[in-house]
């Protein structure tokens, strides 16, 4: 019965949307969305731990997903009704600071796109509020990059939604930080996801039966190549229409776990769209990975590798 509904519930979303794009639009930060996502976060933490302290960063220069606001609510809810850590919503570049790191045991990347050409988020952030020469402003962008790099490296944990790999996109240091960097993504389609090891901890919530949404399918470059994490779902690349012209790999994966030094990252593609979210699978999937990265769920997240 449950499949049955899933089923059901899929088939009525994709059957709305347009044919040709397959885009969604965002709906009002209402009551009604509010208690839909209230309604589906889970009820309780699978670890019993305690409370941690998040920073979710929350603010873009480049391309803007709007589906941010709803990620920040979406999060505020699934903390208070697990009651497992506390929101704090940032937007500001002071938040890189070494001593502001240190209060949180974990960051998560809310879709906190950088402009082009540079892909360069915290230049990007001093640039719009410095009155700092190039030269400064590039030195001081370089020395938040080493604060954060740091504050992983030495325990903390950092969740990556979507667009927000490309933070640092064409800094090698922070592609294998990451897990990779974005490359390009055809348009928005239905993309069904497949868990690597049906038996990780990490993807119990998808019961084996993988993940199927509207997203844009990611394709990835530097890093990536290096397979230097442990690999949760993928989706398989001939399923994938408006691909370009070039080689890809028959399995890209969209969702990974990794150790930088003492700290975790996880990298979920899952959150162009807060539609997906409407799919309780997915809210129990981003409270494990939360989980993961504060260091409170214990699971396999050794290197897969070429």
């Amino acid at each position: 019965m449950k499949m049955l509904k899933k089923i059901i519930f899929l088939w009525l979303t994709i059957a709305a949307i347009p044919a040709q794009s397959q885009s969604l639009e965002a709906p009002k930060i209402d009551k009604e969305f509010l208690d839909k996502i209230e309604s589906l976060a889970p009820a309780k933490a699978k670890i019993q731990a305690p409370k941690r302290k998040l920073l979710v960063y929350s603010q873009h220069t480049g391309f803007y997903h709007w589906t941010i606001p709803h990620n920040d609510e979406l999060l505020k809810i699934m903390a208070k009704k697990s009651g497992a850590f506390e929101v704090h919503i940032a937007h500001d570049i002071e938040s890189f600071e070494k001593k502001n790191l240190k209060q949180y045991d974990a960051v998560i990347f809310n879709n906190c796109n950088p402009s082009g050409p540079k892909r360069d988020l915290f230049y990007d952030l001093l640039k719009m509020r410095s009155s700092l020469s190039e030269k400064e402003i590039e030195a001081k962008a370089k020395v938040y990059q080493q604060n954060f790099m740091d504050y992983i490296a030495k325990g903390g944990g950092l969740f990556i939604m979507h667009g927000a790999i490309t933070v640092q996109n064409n800094d090698m240091a922070f592609s294998r930080l990451t897990g990779g960097s974005f490359d390009y993504h055809p348009k928005q389609q239905t993309i069904h996801l497949k868990e690597v090891d049906k038996n990780h901890p990490l993807v119990a919530a998808f019961h084996g039966d993988g993940f199927t949404h509207v997203d844009e399918p990611y394709f990835f470059n530097n890093a990536y190549a290096e397979h230097n994490f442990r690999p949760l779902l993928y989706m398989e690349s001939k399923d994938i229409t408006g691909k370009r012209e070039q080689a890809h790999d028959d399995i890209v994966y969209l969702a990974w776990v990794k150790r930088h030094g003492k700290g975790r990252v996880l990298y979920s593609s899952m959150s162009h769209n807060i539609q997906s979210a409407y799919q309780a699978e997915l809210l129990e999937f981003f409270l494990d990975g939360i989980q993961y990265v504060t260091g409170d769920l214990k699971c396999d997240d050794s290197v897969m590798g070429k």
